[in-house]
């Protein structure tokens, strides 16, 4: 009689059910680390949310009612050969981001308690005020509303690297959101007249701002926290965001006597150098998918098709915005070209074609008059 060796499969969850390779050595190397050692930040998120891929041998513990499991691959269209395979290029996890949030805060409060202790804000020039007061104001709506959408996207990422580069982009979009509305609140404390609930009656009315309206809540609404992710970052972001904060705010502010909303503004700007390279990072590794990489592609080129129309109709509307201030320092038509140019970029550098038409010549023709949705600030006329 002949005795045949079988092997069990272990699926106990008991200390020493199962030895693992290398669990004997006293080196954190359960993972493979990205570069020739693994970094703090590998050490601490790496594997920390659970996989029964890896190592939760019994399967999940806790599922919803329906039989979802805690996180599912079933939750973006998107697909990967192995989720672990991110990593952020910024390596930022709670500590290092607490501290980066903390130093942006310091700095501006810096920047805001010096610009009013030598009555900058009185000097600003009166259609800016008026600029400030009701477009910044409705623009923190806009930034608000994506730290919205990313806060819920953080939830659904398959592996802990995913979710928090989503989720600290929701932290730098909700915190941008408070430094606006706290700046606006400070400053317009020494500007006599200053209405601070104008900025939402132009978000809510003002023709201007509702494709913007538009272009945020089909983010807000998307199903896919994938698709959420990519349009805020690689489209909304460069087409809407940048030309807003940089293209017009940054570039105008100084000739209009002012040199602290640019100092604000700026940090918003640094915080999206971050999470742009996090978003790049982590769709063009689902592109470069060996089993995957073209469904993936053609996914997003259907949402860069619909998010780039709504972000488009956005930009476009926002024209008149460049006539208000009385000293004229930029033009809408360049900061439009340098958008579409840096959307083009992005869209190569992950392997998308996200190349759009040049602005009409029609466009950059005479602005239509804004609607007057709240009076200018000391009868100041929005020029």
């Amino acid at each position: 009689m002949t005795m045949q060796e079988t092997e069990t499969t272990v699926i106990s969850a008991a200390a020493g059910a199962k030895v693992f390779p290398g669990s004997d050595s006293r080196r954190y190397n359960y993972f493979e680390p990205k570069g020739r050692k693994a970094t703090h930040y590998e050490d601490v998120t790496v594997d920390v949310q659970p996989d029964p891929e890896r190592y939760l041998l019994q399967n999940w513990i806790i599922s919803f009612g329906d039989g979802t499991p805690t996180y599912s691959k079933d939750w973006t269209a998107l697909k990967c050969t192995d989720w672990h395979g991110f990593r952020a290029p910024d390596q930022e996890w709670e500590r290092t981001h607490y501290q980066r949030q903390s130093t942006i805060v310091g700095m501006i409060q810096n920047v805001v308690e010096n610009a009013r202790r030598a009555g900058a804000p009185q000097r600003f020039d009166k259609a800016w005020v008026t600029v400030l007061q009701n477009h910044v104001g409705a623009f923190k709506h806009a930034e608000y509303g994506l730290g919205t959408a990313l806060m819920r996207a953080q939830r659904y990422g398959y592996t802990q690297m995913v979710n928090n580069a989503i989720l600290t982009n929701a932290s730098y979009k909700l915190r941008f959101a408070q430094d606006l509305t706290l700046y606006l609140a400070e400053v317009g404390s020494d500007i006599g007249g200053f209405d601070l609930d104008a900025g939402k009656a132009h978000w809510l009315d003002d023709p201007i701002w509702q494709p913007c309206r538009e272009a945020v809540e089909h983010i807000r609404a998307a199903t896919d926290f994938l698709e959420q992710y990519f349009a805020v970052n690689l489209v909304f972001e460069p087409l809407v965001g940048e030309l807003f904060r940089s293209g017009f705010v940054m570039q105008v502010a100084a000739a209009q006597n002012d040199f602290s909303t640019p100092s604000v503004i700026s940090a918003a700007e640094a915080d999206y150098e971050r999470n742009l390279a996090n978003a790049v990072e982590l769709f063009a590794l689902l592109l470069r998918d060996p089993a995957h990489g073209e469904d993936n592609r053609t996914m997003l080129q259907s949402w860069f098709t619909h998010h780039a129309g709504l972000a488009v109709k956005a930009a476009l509307q926002l024209q008149p915005l460049w006539s208000l201030p009385r000293v004229k320092v930029a033009s809408f038509a360049d900061a439009f070209e340098r958008a579409r140019n840096r959307v083009a970029a992005i869209g190569r550098e992950i392997g998308i074609d996200a190349d759009l038409p040049a602005l009409p010549p029609v466009e950059v023709g005479q602005p239509a008059a804004p609607a007057a949705v709240s009076a200018p600030v000391n009868g100041a006329a929005a020029e």
